[in-house]
């Protein structure tokens, strides 16, 4: 039997913990494969729902980059008491201390992923071309991750491996719209964000493009995180406090996505995009930013609508013209879900992953 370790650096919520809970609770159920879970950081909201789905998780409880040494010899131990023979890391600090670990683990399959295409900070890419020599093989989740991993770390190509992310495809549609498609602006439009609040995501970008709009959408903010007083003051500035309505985390994205008519995803940087598939998969018509990670989900005027990044009027046009326009709206709803089934199911994508694994 194989076993396996999932290491990452954090089970907060978030896009690659999500991906990390779905990983490890389908190989489980599909295989008879040892999966378990640890992660750098002290326990976070994913490590409940994995503990709940029968999952084990260590919490490495990294308090610093000067607690790394015993953050080391933690993983060297966890990894020889628990007889593990591979190591599948997530993100780059995760994959550092896997690469450190490695240096005393014999017998052990190191394996890496790499899930952003954000450029800075450089060190972070100077120090992934270093730990990278210590991985068989690097997984990433889009040709523009594989692209500027080559470009930024030098990893060759022969080691790459392109995994897509992956969501569960949903009996029927949650989308709002078929409620009051039929007709002209019967309600407010409950558009909305969901995901960490981090300036990469440029959501005070969206609440300009809210203003735009005016008094026919309402702005909804699913997440937390360092850029909210951002929003908040963009907010106030703007006199549209009555007309955001700041959520805070969700641990279920679908909670989320029933309360909205269309989502928005102003990125400057994506790996991938989890949400927007998550949303196309729901039957939630999605905007987003023409940005590499984000163009390797959504086709253009087939799927979504891309507009290039900082461009608050830009996307407050795009927003408003799939408001208005039902019928491109429902072809790009179906075309999305249809992308989705054959993409981005894990139907589709955990055979990949358990080849890469060698289990059955």
């Amino acid at each position: 039997m194989r076993r396996i370790l999932l290491l990452i650096t954090d089970l907060q919520i978030g896009g690659t913990p999500t991906v990390v809970r779905e990983l490890a609770i389908r190989l489980r159920a599909a295989s008879d494969a040892h999966v378990e879970v640890a992660c750098l950081s002290p326990w976070g909201p994913v490590a409940d729902q994995l503990k709940e789905a029968g999952v084990t998780v260590t919490p490495l409880d990294a308090r610093g980059v000067f607690d790394l040494p015993r953050v080391v010899r933690r993983l060297v131990k966890l990894i020889a008491s628990h007889r593990i023979d591979t190591v599948f890391s997530f993100l780059l600090h995760a994959n550092a201390v896997a690469a450190t670990a490695g240096r005393f683990c014999h017998d052990v399959r190191w394996l890496q992923s790499i899930q952003t295409t954000q450029p800075n900070p450089r060190w972070h890419w100077r120090v992934q071309a270093i730990v990278q020599r210590a991985a068989e093989r690097i997984v990433v989740p889009s040709e523009s991750v594989a692209q500027i991993s080559r470009d930024r770390a030098g990893i060759p190509p022969e080691k790459i491996i392109v995994i897509p992310n992956a969501v569960d495809i949903p009996s029927h549609h949650v989308s709002r719209f078929t409620f009051h498609s039929t007709t002209f602006h019967p309600v407010t439009f409950q558009i909305g964000f969901l995901g960490r609040l981090d300036p990469i995501k440029r959501v005070p970008d969206l609440v300009e493009a809210a203003a735009i709009l005016g008094p026919r959408v309402h702005l909804h903010i699913f997440g937390d995180g360092p850029e909210r007083p951002h929003i908040e003051r963009t907010m106030a500035r703007l006199g549209i406090a009555n007309r955001v309505t700041l959520h805070g985390a969700v641990s279920r994205p679908q909670d989320a996505l029933e309360k909205l008519d269309l989502l928005v995803l102003p990125s400057e940087a994506e790996g991938f995009g989890l949400v927007l598939i998550e949303a196309m998969a729901a039957g939630v018509p999605v905007v987003a930013t023409d940005v590499p990670g984000i163009r390797d989900v959504v086709r253009n005027r087939e799927t979504g609508i891309l507009v290039p990044v900082a461009s608050p009027r830009e996307l407050a046009g795009a927003i408003g013209a799939l408001l208005d326009d039902s019928a491109q709206r429902e072809k790009m709803i179906a075309r999305a879900r249809e992308d989705v089934v054959e993409l981005f199911s894990w139907e589709r994508v955990l055979p990949r992953y358990r080849a890469l694994l060698g289990i059955t």
